[in-house]
């Protein structure tokens, strides 16, 4: 078995998840730096000073994800720590506006191929990778399972009408974050008598390509609570959804 500490970040080869995994890397994980396009994956884990590898997963994919756990599995061993970070906000080409993207999204106008889609990354996937990966983090002296979600998931957030955000909560993109909430307590829920800790999380309006790179947080203030909640002690919570002020309602 590998001799230090494993986490495995989806979607890092750029934005918030490779901030993670330099993060995680600074403090002597082995990073695996998750990414669908092997390529670029490589060109990320170059950029992280300590020890960190690129492993193609594409969460959409079954036989990539079976192919990843079976890599971790052969090269190093062990997997302490996954990230669910991989995320789509839009099906259409980048560089459009959040306005346009919102738009969209709306109830009355949005595309059901498009509102797939996005699910199929932001919800299906996490399933499909914490199912692939939970043989290893059974195994795991500590496992942690953070999945990075949004407030704008959140219903009694967005039932109240002072929410700022409310606006955007059409039918795919938001819905996508309230059912990966629900996934995150399921697995909670199933895994409270074992070791791992299953938890989500908010990153807050970062600037990434996924809102045009419009948002007014840093990446490193994005990754803040995935690392928190990545390094939680065994006395640590789960089946919890917090960004850095705290605890974020269902």
């Amino acid at each position: 078995m590998h001799d230090k500490q494993v986490a495995l970040i989806t979607g890092a080869n750029k934005g918030i998840g490779l901030q993670i995994a330099k993060e995680l890397a600074a403090r002597g994980f082995t990073v695996l730096v998750g990414s669908r396009d092997p390529a670029r994956g490589e060109a990320a884990a170059k950029t992280i000073a300590d020890d960190a590898r690129a492993v193609a997963i594409d969460v959409t994919d079954g036989k990539s994800v079976a192919a990843a756990a079976e890599h971790i599995r052969t090269k190093l061993g062990r997997l302490d720590v996954l990230v669910n970070n991989a995320g789509i906000a839009q099906t259409g080409k980048p560089g459009r506006t959040l306005e346009a993207i919102v738009n969209e999204g709306r109830a009355s106008v949005a595309s059901l191929d498009d509102v797939r889609a996005i699910f199929e990354t932001n919800v299906f996937g996490v399933i499909a990778v914490s199912q692939a990966m939970l043989p290893l983090l059974r195994e795991a002296p500590v496992g942690r399972i953070v999945n990075v979600s949004s407030s704008v998931g959140s219903l009694t957030r967005n039932a109240d009408p002072g929410f700022p955000y409310r606006r955007v909560f059409g039918v795919s993109y938001a819905p996508s974050k309230t059912a990966l909430n629900a996934i995150t307590l399921s697995f909670a829920l199933e895994l409270e008598s074992t070791r791992i800790k299953v938890n989500a999380c908010c990153p807050g309006f970062t600037a990434t390509d996924l809102n045009n790179f419009q948002g007014t947080r840093s990446v490193q203030e994005g990754a803040r609570s995935a690392v928190r909640l990545a390094l939680l002690g065994a006395d640590g919570p789960t089946g919890t959804f917090s960004d850095d002020e705290g605890v974020i309602p269902w």
